[in-house]
């Protein structure tokens, strides 16, 4: 039997997970409809380090980037409860007057001869959605496993409904600027590291990068643009282990323990937030677009989008 709903969330990944909760802590009445459980979303999949990565437009991004850093950072008060430890690392060939102005308000950040060394959230992914989803239920939001051919089944049974089905924005808004951007990673027994590494070459599909996470070290990636494969690739998840072998040696003779593949839900217009109305009366917000980022923006976007609900 459904539950009376003042706002309809589609899409159960982390950013409609983050807006669901915002809008059940100002005491609204939400469901969250999600075609598969969080821990199968592409959110589940990220790897999931704090950084504004392959995200537009860049004049909005900063904010919301610094608004969900200091979330993340209160959040790491409970790293075994939310997901959200604080890490050191190294962001392989950056510097500050590289990036945009954002960045000259990470504390700590510091240019040293390998790139920009700070410290950052990493995120367990599967721990903080399971958070996230414990939180809503107790500020009374609902769950519910549901596949949505079209927003006005939503709009039947809720005033507002709010847009965060990534990259099935394609099809449902329909959004032909969505497009896929997979990336694959591995997963081996840690040798022992404990601090994360990424470098990104913005002219190749291909990127390196290591997160020691509690499951295994987490080795990356890739970021291929209208790739729609969901399948790990041998040849690519051995080039990646390659990759990261000459970052760190000891990552040669690591265990391989899994293989992931999520897709990027990336806009050609950069993130949408915005408002329509629907037939009826009803009012659509739209939050997605997220690209390569959705867990770095997650509470900013959603608090932009919880605006626009109100």
């Amino acid at each position: 039997m459904s539950t009376v709903a003042d706002v309809i969330v589609v899409g159960g990944g982390v950013s409609g997970l983050t807006t669901a909760l915002l809008l059940a802590e100002r005491g609204l009445r939400v469901r969250v409809w999600s075609r598969d459980p969080a821990a199968a979303t592409t959110s589940a999949v990220a790897g999931a380090l704090w950084w504004p990565y392959r995200i537009e437009p860049e004049a909005l991004v900063g904010d919301w980037s610094l608004e969900t850093l200091r979330v993340y950072e209160e959040l790491a008060a409970a790293p075994a409860e939310t997901g959200v430890r604080m890490v050191a690392g190294v962001h392989g060939g950056e510097r500050l007057a590289a990036l945009g102005p954002w960045a000259r308000r990470l504390e700590g950040a510091a240019e040293v001869a390998e790139g920009l060394r700070v410290t950052l959230p990493l995120i367990d992914m599967p721990a903080h959605l399971s958070w996230l989803e414990g939180r809503l239920s107790a500020a009374g939001g609902v769950v519910e496993r549901r596949t949505v051919r079209g927003f006005a089944e939503a709009a039947a049974e809720a005033r507002v409904v709010v847009n965060c089905t990534g990259l099935g924005a394609r099809d449902l808004v329909p959004d032909p600027g969505v497009r896929p951007v997979r990336g694959q990673l591995v997963v081996v027994e840690n040798p022992g590291i404990e601090e994360w590494f990424t470098e990104a070459d913005p002219a190749s599909s291909a990127t390196t990068y290591l997160f020691p996470q509690p499951g295994g070290l987490v080795l990356g990636g890739t970021a291929e643009t209208d790739d729609a494969r969901t399948g790990p690739d041998p040849r690519t998840a051995a080039e990646i282990v390659a990759r990261c072998a000459r970052i760190r040696p000891e990552i040669a003779g690591a265990r391989v323990i899994g293989h992931r593949v999520g897709l990027r839900p990336a806009r050609d217009a950069g993130v949408r937030i915005g408002a329509e109305e629907l037939p009826g009366g009803g009012l659509l917000v739209h939050n997605y677009g997220h690209g390569g980022a959705g867990v770095t923006v997650a509470r900013g976007c959603a608090r932009a989008a919880a605006q626009l609900v109100d």
